[in-house]
């Protein structure tokens, strides 16, 4: 029987070369970074302590790869404010100068590199979602879940927050059927391009992406 498009492009076996390749490359990557970042994560709690006091941390049950569940840390960022219908206040509201600065910074995902060394995540992948945010995607979101979620990923580096749900997944799914070694340094070297300077939307790679879910959901129209 001759292969599907779309098992062609999301063939990416955890067992491959190319997954324990990156596995290696990640675990080292990810043990220098927990050494350098130690300073960092320091003044991160410190940071954390006097504006919003105890708890340090934020943890939530996410879909790893393989919709796997996981737990996801995060340096706590937020308030639990509510408003009067006792819903919680938009993000905005919810931070301080500092810890809207940590986000900006990104200081707030550095315990997620732990997570990284034990298999969980990977530096460089779809960001992890709630469970049940993957399972409203459908078969999409079963697609996206073939390689672990990332500290940064494409959509991160091509418009993040300015970016539509829609956009979104269609970077996270060119991501998984495009994903190499070059194509994540390329994506923390964005990643940096993007702390340093804001989040901007780049069309070319939005269309691009957004082409190649059109061609997924046009073959499995298809076979349908």
């Amino acid at each position: 029987m001759k292969p599907s498009r779309e098992h062609a492009v999301f063939a990416l076996p955890a067992s491959s070369g190319s997954y324990r390749l990156k596995r290696i490359v990640e675990c080292a990557l990810g043990g220098l970074l927990v050494i350098l970042c130690l300073p960092l994560m320091v003044v991160t709690v410190m940071a954390v302590w006097a504006s919003l006091g105890l708890p340090l941390l934020f943890t939530q049950t996410r879909a790893g790869a393989g919709l796997r569940v996981i737990t996801v840390t995060k340096f706590r960022t937020m308030t639990n404010a509510r408003g009067p219908d006792g819903a919680l206040l938009p993000d905005q509201m919810r931070q301080t100068v500092a810890t809207a600065l940590l986000r900006r910074l990104r200081c707030d995902e550095l315990p997620q590199l732990l997570a990284v060394l034990a298999g969980d995540m990977s530096i460089v992948g779809p960001r992890p979602l709630p469970l049940a945010t993957v399972a409203s995607f459908g078969d999409l979101g079963r697609l996206r879940s073939r390689v672990a979620p990332g500290m940064t990923g494409w959509a991160q580096v091509n418009g993040n927050t300015l970016l539509s749900d829609e956009e979104k997944i269609a970077l996270d799914l060119w991501y998984v059927a495009h994903a190499s070694l070059w194509l994540d340094l390329r994506i923390l070297l964005l990643t940096l391009k993007t702390i340093l300077f804001g989040e901007r939307v780049n069309d070319m790679h939005v269309k691009a992406a957004k082409d190649f879910l059109h061609v997924i959901r046009a073959g499995r129209s298809h076979r349908q």
